[in-house]
């Protein structure tokens, strides 16, 4: 444990949640969510370095972590995330509107509880799109009605079978080691080896089954043959399921930052792991061509949404980071953290 970082469960009428905190308790909330087939450790390193005015959470979200197993209904979108935060800082007491940070998944979930709840700000790291992942054109409509290519039958199940083992090799690009190393990282970055070590270990926490991940599946007429179930996380992801453009409802708008690895290979444009991408490499038989069934712009879809955002009085700050991947704040991390904690100082100030 770093020093300086506490842990704890917060037990809520809804479920147990296992979190980490730092600062003073009477501080500014600032709740940090991780993204899939991670938890709230991956954000350790960076909590005692920020200023101890905040008082820092990074809770484990249901399905993750050390948090009570419970599953996750996907036909909420991020939804179970959003209300499960809600009743952890009601729970401790915070009635302050928190400052919110969600990296990938907890992008989606952010944005779900400002739709619900006051924030100070919202800070995106390298979130899923607002239209969720794969299987939507450039505008966000489905490329067929029941958002097939999307959910929980995406996922390779070597990565699966490679989480179940609990395997903590790199001798499988398939492993969770290996997929750290290609994904949430830039290609090349080398993480200190313990930090490494106990963010496979967390990783090989995730609850697995059709409850979390990746979720149960569904058959389709539509290529590539399937589509979302509605339970799990990868279905909570699928375009049917998530979207989260009605942030542009929210009012007041709170001020926004997004932060983006510009090598992020997970949400990109034409991203690897996307059905659209996979099928135009032929890696997915059976592709029905760019008309029908075109890559995933995802960084396209981030941008427009907060262009909007901003058009409609909302403020939005925005930093790519050239050569991070999906987690700058882990392969950039002083950079990041200066342009987080002078963002956080802005809406202090303003």
């Amino acid at each position: 444990m770093s020093s300086g970082v506490r842990e704890n469960t917060v037990v809520t009428d809804r479920i147990q949640i296992h979190c980490l905190e730092s600062g003073p308790a009477d501080g500014e909330p600032v709740v940090l969510l991780h993204g899939n087939l991670s938890t709230g450790r991956f954000y350790e390193h960076l909590m005692p370095r920020l200023p101890d005015r905040y008082r820092v959470l990074a809770p484990d979200m249901r399905g993750f972590g050390d948090t009570q197993d419970l599953p996750l209904d996907a036909t909420r979108g991020l939804a179970d995330w959003a209300d499960d935060v809600a009743l952890m800082l009601h729970t401790l007491g915070i009635q302050t509107p928190p400052h919110l940070a969600g990296w990938s998944t907890g992008g989606a979930a952010i944005a779900a509880f400002a739709h619900a709840h006051p924030v100070a700000s919202l800070t995106f790291i390298d979130p899923v799109s607002p239209y969720g992942y794969g299987g939507v054109r450039a505008d966000g409509t489905p490329c067929f009605d029941d958002c097939a290519g999307s959910g929980g039958a995406g996922v390779n199940p070597e990565v699966v079978e490679r989480l179940r083992a609990g395997d903590t090799s790199a001798d499988s690009p398939f492993t969770p080691r290996s997929v750290y190393r290609a994904l949430y990282v830039a290609p090349g970055f080398q993480t200190p080896p313990e930090r490494e070590d106990v963010y496979v270990a967390e990783i090989l926490k995730t609850v697995l089954g059709d409850r979390n991940y990746p979720g149960d599946a569904a058959t389709s007429p539509n290529w590539p043959g399937f589509g979302p179930g509605t339970s799990g996380i990868l279905n909570a992801l699928s375009p049917k399921y998530c979207n989260w453009t009605n942030l542009l409802d929210v009012d007041p708008k709170p001020p926004v930052l997004w932060t983006h690895g510009a090598a992020d290979l997970v949400v990109a444009d034409g991203s690897p792991l996307e059905a659209g991408t996979l099928g135009a490499a032929d890696q997915i038989p059976g592709w029905p061509g760019n008309e029908v069934y075109p890559p995933q712009p995802m960084v396209s879809q981030i941008r427009d949404l907060l262009a909007r955002y901003e058009a409609a009085g909302g403020r939005v700050r925005t930093e790519m980071f050239p050569g991070s991947g999906h987690a700058p704040f882990i392969d950039a991390e002083d950079k990041w953290l200066e342009v987080f904690t002078a963002f956080l100082g802005d809406e202090r100030s303003s």
